[in-house]
C-alpha cells in the first residue's frame, strides 16, 4: 500500500469519506478565518442551476419546432409561388391563342 500522504490538489481518494478530517490550525485563533462568501445563497444558486437545466430541453425543442415551422412556411409559399407562375403561363399562352384567333378572324 501507498504509505505517502495525498495533498489538496491530489488526494489519496477522491471519496470525501475516507479522506482524512481537517484539523483546527493550532497557528491561527478560534474564529478568525473569513467567512466563505460562495455558500451564501449557494443552494438559491444550484436551485435555479438546475431548474433551468430542467428547461433547457423544452427551450431546444421550442426553438426545434418554430424552425420547422418557418421551414414548413417557406415551403409552402415557394410551392404556392411555383402554382402561380405555372397558371401565369398557362393565362399567356391562353392569351396568345385568343389574339392569333382574332387576328385571323379580322384578316379574312
Amino acid at each position: 500500500m501507498n504509505t505517502i500522504a495525498g495533498t489538496i490538489d491530489r488526494p489519496l481518494t477522491l471519496d470525501p469519506k475516507k479522506q482524512a478530517p481537517m484539523k483546527p490550525s493550532t497557528t491561527e485563533p478560534a474564529g478568525s478565518a473569513i467567512p466563505d462568501f460562495t455558500t451564501v445563497g449557494a443552494s438559491d444558486l444550484r436551485q435555479n442551476r438546475t431548474r433551468e437545466m430542467q428547461l433547457q430541453p423544452e427551450a431546444l425543442a421550442r426553438a426545434h419546432m418554430h424552425e420547422r415551422l418557418h421551414q414548413a412556411e417557406q415551403e409552402r409559399r415557394a410551392v404556392s409561388l411555383a402554382a402561380a407562375r405555372r397558371m401565369q403561363r398557362r393565362a399567356e399562352r391562353a392569351s396568345m391563342r385568343a389574339r392569333r384567333a382574332l387576328a385571323i378572324a379580322v384578316m379574312q
